[in-house]
């Protein structure tokens, strides 16, 4: 499968976050995730794109892979035991989206910039940690309904 550039390198732990909470988030945001049927995805500048790759979507669904590879790392490193949950969603939206490979790279790149950019400012569990999970995935969940919406 080519998505070998995702990262999903397992952190140090630090304290449990409300699992009870994060789970039902995570099957929420999941339920609106498994809806998607949308043929593609770019969400980087339009002069960049290749000619009909450009969808009215693509920024929403960009953010949505960066706000997957944030919540991948910040669950993990407040110990939530989802495994590969959100790196899993990540690879339902590439087999679903990425019908390139420039497609692919760019939902990658966004998933990893989540990823690297939490990695880079969070190294221990904490309440601020805690509450970025929350919004990521309220806002997740609000841009996976508004997209399951759209869809025809």
């Amino acid at each position: 499968m080519a998505t070998q550039g995702l990262e999903w390198q397992r952190p140090s732990t630090g304290r449990r976050v409300r699992p009870l909470r994060g789970a039902c988030l995570a099957v929420a945001l999941g339920a609106a995730l498994s809806g998607l049927a949308i043929p593609a995805v770019t969400g980087f500048p339009q002069a960049s794109a290749a000619p009909g790759d450009a969808k009215p979507y693509d920024d929403k669904l960009m953010r949505l892979a960066e706000i997957l590879g944030a919540v991948h790392y910040l669950r993990e490193l407040c110990s939530a035991n989802d495994g590969q949950l959100w790196r899993d969603k990540m690879k339902e939206i590439l087999d679903t989206e990425g019908s390139s490979a420039i497609r692919r790279a760019r939902l990658t790149r966004s998933f990893n910039q989540g990823y690297r950019s939490y990695r880079r400012t969070y190294v221990t569990c904490t309440p601020t940690a805690q509450s970025s999970i929350e919004r990521f995935l309220a806002e997740g969940i609000q841009i996976g309904d508004g997209l399951v919406a759209r869809s025809p």
